[in-house]
């Protein structure tokens, strides 16, 4: 995994806003249950999307993340 995150920040030199999850860094996450790398059907179920640290529902509400 770290090669597709951590790695390629890193690469494209914005691994200060970009590549890990933590404070102060660009949050661009899709949340889904289980593991998308042992079974690719589970990305057609996405349980959220958090966009520059907004989580956005499925059902159209927003969560602001603290």
């Amino acid at each position: 995994m770290k090669t597709a995150t951590v790695n390629a920040a890193d690469l494209i030199g914005r691994a200060a806003s970009i590549g890990t999850i933590e404070p102060g860094k660009d949050a661009d996450i899709i949340a889904v249950a289980g593991d998308p790398i042992a079974d690719v059907t589970r990305l057609q179920q996405v349980d959220f999307v958090m966009r520059r640290g907004t989580v956005h529902k499925a059902d159209g509400k927003r969560v602001m993340a603290e």
